[in-house]
């Protein structure tokens, strides 16, 4: 998955179960508890139109379920996914073709273009563990100055038994060998709460909340601008 330039059946086949195993442990909806408590913070201060820019879109299961979560609260929502390979856009885009709050844009987060946007807020779901320590830390300090309400991050925790469950999932629901060499992968390479908490520290956050929400996920929301 960390292939950028990966545009093939099995890719499609990896996002697919990705999906069912998101749905069936119920990962995605921890984003959305995040996204929850950074607007009922800062629910006075919305635009007429609310931006989110959802980094390491993939194949915009994320995008889809946060467009209905802001349509059932009658919020009007900007909603862009960002992913530096085109292959997952291409494929994102065909399954979000009837949302028209939804756009997707190809960019490297690194990049000086990039970090010329703007945005309300920014959502990473199993996207930070893909990256580096100094990496992150550059990346957390540069959409600190972007953002202007907060971050909400959904990752996983490093733990022993994440790491075997998910490759007994992996086994049951008979899954590609790209998945089950990718779930593992994530897991070895995923978080520990104070890891977490440094990372953020050191970008100059001031105010951060960091959850353990079930299936071996952390829900982190974490305030820009003044921070109040």
């Amino acid at each position: 998955m960390d292939d950028l330039t990966l545009a093939t059946d099995a890719l499609r086949q990896n996002l697919r179960e990705l999906e069912v195993t998101n749905r069936l442990l119920g990962g995605n909806g921890v984003t959305l508890r995040g996204i929850s408590k950074l607007l009922n913070s800062q629910f006075s201060t919305l635009n007429s139109q609310f931006s989110i820019f959802d980094l390491g879109c993939g194949g915009g299961d994320m995008l889809r379920l946060m467009a209905g979560f802001f349509r059932k609260k009658r919020i009007p929502a900007a909603l862009t996914g960002v992913d530096a390979n085109a292959f997952m856009l291409d494929y994102a885009r065909e399954r979000t073709r009837e949302l028209s709050e939804v756009s997707y844009r190809q960019l490297d987060v690194f990049s000086e273009e990039f970090s010329k946007i703007s945005f309300d807020m920014v959502t990473m779901t199993l996207f930070c563990h893909h990256f580096s320590d100094a990496q992150l830390v550059e990346l957390f300090t540069t959409l600190r100055q972007q953002t202007r309400l907060g971050l909400v991050i959904n990752d996983l925790h490093r733990h022993p038994l994440a790491y075997y469950s998910i490759w007994a999932i992996a086994t049951l629901l008979r899954t590609s060998h790209l998945y089950r060499h990718d779930s593992r992968l994530s897991v070895a390479r995923a978080f520990r709460r104070a890891e977490l908490a440094d990372l953020l520290k050191k970008a100059g956050f001031t105010r951060f909340r960091i959850i353990w929400r079930w299936a071996f996920r952390w829900e982190v929301v974490a305030w820009c601008g003044e921070q109040k």
